[in-house]
């Protein structure tokens, strides 16, 4: 069972983009409502103050799930494990939950970076080892480098894009996907659709896209800085969309409508 199937971890609270007092005040209000999963990155720069945040909440350690990412600057072999080190102590942890290759590397060669991903796992740096942005030929490739389990690829999924790849591939490797840009940065507020449903259920817009996530065996990172948003994606377990609503959101994947494109990161690999 991946870490991330766990009720109280299927909603992790995303800490992209935020910094400084505003993400202290997130973090705060994330915990107060209920989240315990908590999702940073090196490349976001705001491990430190993640770490802060998190301190200062008082949960026990053993009831938070944190993740954090490695930066794909740091995929060398004299810089991978000193960079973990470094998070670790900016989190004020001992180890992490969840360690995530955020990128795959730009030529392509998974092997080198996965092999010092096991290294941190056998070393006790992290519980769980995982990757961020790979395609179906990577993860077949990466469950037979790895030993360990690979608990998720995290990708881009939002029912404005066609993923449908990716959860086949999901299910035939066995890692398991965790969305982020779940509400494609909040173009699915421009569809009534998602409104239109959620008035069946007295749920919002919003929560209708990250429960059509869920029911589609994908978790969820989700970031706000609204106290009242932060509450309400939270508020997502207490429903169940039918299999009509289901379908009629599944149609909206033919948009394709991808956020993270090699326009904004020229190094992406060619997604599936």
């Amino acid at each position: 069972m991946s870490i991330y199937s766990q009720k109280n971890h299927q909603r992790a609270f995303g800490t992209y983009p935020l910094t400084g007092d505003a993400l202290l005040a997130a973090i705060e209000c994330a915990a107060k409502v209920g989240y315990r999963a908590f999702d940073t990155a090196q490349m976001y720069q705001n491990e430190a103050e993640t770490g802060e945040g998190l301190s200062a909440t008082g949960i026990s350690r053993d009831d938070l799930c944190i993740t954090t990412k490695v930066n794909f600057e740091n995929f060398t072999d004299d810089r991978f494990l000193h960079s973990v080190e470094r998070s670790l102590k900016e989190l004020r942890v001992d180890y992490v939950d969840a360690l995530l290759l955020h990128w795959p590397p730009a030529d392509g060669n998974i092997a080198p970076s996965l092999k010092m991903l096991q290294q941190a796992y056998d070393e006790g740096l992290t519980r769980n080892i995982g990757v961020s942005n790979y395609t179906v030929a990577m993860l077949r490739e990466a469950v037979n480098i790895v030993d360990a389990p690979l608990a998720t690829n995290q990708v881009e999924f939002h029912p404005l894009l066609n993923q449908d790849k990716l959860l086949a591939g999901a299910n035939e490797t066995g890692v398991p996907l965790s969305a982020y840009c779940s509400v494609a940065r909040g173009e699915v507020f421009k569809r009534p659709i998602f409104g239109e449903i959620g008035q069946t259920y007295s749920k919002s817009a919003g929560q209708v896209v990250l429960r059509w996530i869920l029911q589609k065996g994908v978790s969820v990172n989700v970031m706000s800085t609204n106290p009242m948003n932060i509450e309400a994606n939270y508020d997502i377990m207490d429903f169940t969309l039918s299999h009509v609503d289901m379908a009629r959101i599944d149609a909206m994947t033919h948009e394709n409508h991808r956020i993270v494109s090699k326009d904004i990161v020229p190094f992406a690999p060619d997604f599936d």
